[in-house]
């Protein structure tokens, strides 16, 4: 693909442009390394936002992003970050209604004490949430849910909890709300949503099919473990209301897709009628309702798209653009996927995304979509591919487990490269046949 800024190559001599260049190149990048390391790292658990900001704050007051570049950063982000810290609301009044809980109940029940069995229940759970309620859901709100289930069975947690990492990232190709990085997919790609998840089916559909092939194998041993029947309990009750209101949120995402409005108005509707129904029953309070929408960390996405932007700007942007191809071939849309996971192992997947897609953009949806591929699929390799995945720690380390570094791995070895490749082919059927 053709450099965006058009900028050739350095002489020999090194001038003082080419040092100052260099300069602002390597301070650029030391912002965002050290915006990551906070995030990965988050010392006495300050948000993660304390960081980025002053990175950002400081990306501008040295010039390596104009006020009017960091200004448009914003304005383009903060319709992305309203619709995450709606869906966040969203997610948690779900899970205060008891559907996360109830989804562990009907998995737990169905499985017969099959282990194997309850293994196709969490992807099937998960995949499902993460694609509706995207992938942070997954992480936050059914991993905790997994855990008890496998108790109540006598299941070895390892496979299901492990699931769980890999289908929040994995299951998170579907649906433009899905993930973060989908938003900022969705609106570089000009698509409908409908459109967006038409294309999408198919590579979700064969990640996932993927996953379990690799889970059932690498796993057999947990999951031919003994295992019982769960307690007879009152089981919980499925909260018809709430499941109303996320179909008719469902319906939202498409109508305002069609309407040419943000998804954020469908998301708000939704969390707005739970969280009314939550605030007159008292399940809630107002405070309890902000901090769910989480808006430390929407303050640290829009700082990270100020010093994203300014690393783009310095030199990453070209770099970029000299690596990928032009077109939607098949070889073409395998190269950009694998470039977008390795940027995404490298930076994180939200930086990756934010970096990428200035240069893939005006080549239309098909390098759009299988740049999404790179950055949702290659964070299963590394804890820090993605902030989900980091979150996703924290929370297995919280239940008295601590993930294995070498399992993590060799998993991501197992899946990543398959997935990846499995999924990229499949997407450019879809281009093929949808056209």
């Amino acid at each position: 693909m053709t450099s965006p800024s058009g900028v050739g190559g350095a002489g020999p001599g090194h001038s003082p442009v080419e040092r100052s260049g260099t300069l602002s190149t390597t301070l650029a990048i030391s912002l965002l390394l050290a915006t990551l390391a906070f995030a990965v790292l988050r010392p006495r658990n300050w948000p993660e936002a304390v960081a980025a900001v002053p990175a950002a704050v400081i990306a501008v007051a040295t010039g390596l992003v104009t006020v009017d570049h960091a200004w448009s950063e914003t304005k383009d982000l903060l319709p992305v970050v309203g619709f995450l810290a709606a869906i966040l609301l969203l997610a948690q009044l779900c899970a205060d209604e008891g559907l996360f809980k109830a989804a562990g109940d009907a998995v737990a029940r169905a499985c017969h004490g099959s282990p194997k069995r309850m293994l196709g229940g969490v992807f099937a759970v998960a995949a499902v949430i993460t694609a509706v309620l995207s992938l942070d859901a997954t992480v936050v709100l059914l991993t905790p849910v997994v855990f008890a289930t496998a108790a109540r069975i006598g299941a070895r947690p390892r496979p299901h909890v492990y699931a769980s990492a890999h289908l929040a990232n994995s299951a998170s190709l579907l649906l433009p709300v899905s993930n973060l990085t989908n938003l900022l997919a969705f609106t570089a790609s000009g698509l409908t949503f409908s459109r967006f998840a038409g294309l999408m089916a198919l590579p979700w559909l064969v990640a996932i099919g993927v996953e379990y092939a690799v889970f059932r194998r690498y796993f057999a041993d947990d999951l031919n473990a003994p295992a019982h029947e769960p307690d007879p309990q009152e089981p919980t009750g499925v909260p018809v209301f709430t499941l109303t209101v996320l179909a008719l949120t469902l319906v939202g995402f498409v109508v305002t897709s069609f309407a040419g409005l943000e998804p954020l108005w469908a998301a708000l509707a939704g969390a707005v009628v739970l969280g009314a129904r939550a605030l007159t029953r008292r399940h809630s309070t107002p405070g309890e309702l902000l901090k769910a929408a989480n808006l430390p960390f929407c303050l640290f996405v829009l700082a990270l798209g100020v010093v994203v932007k300014a690393v783009v700007d310095n030199g990453l942007g070209d770099g970029i653009a000299r690596v990928l191809p032009d077109g939607s071939s098949l070889p073409a849309l395998l190269v950009i996927t694998a470039v977008a996971a390795l940027l995404a192992n490298l930076i994180n997947n939200l930086p990756a995304i934010l970096a990428l897609l200035p240069v893939v953009g005006p080549a239309g949806p098909g390098p759009v979509l299988a740049a999404l591929i790179g950055v949702n699929l290659g964070p299963n390799l590394t804890y820090v591919g993605s902030l989900a995945t980091l979150l996703w720690r924290r929370i297995v380390h919280a239940h008295g487990t601590e993930p294995e570094l070498g399992d993590f791995t060799r998993l991501g070895l197992l899946t990543v490269p398959a997935t990846l490749a499995a999924s990229t082919v499949a997407l450019w059927a879809s281009l093929a046949v949808l056209g």
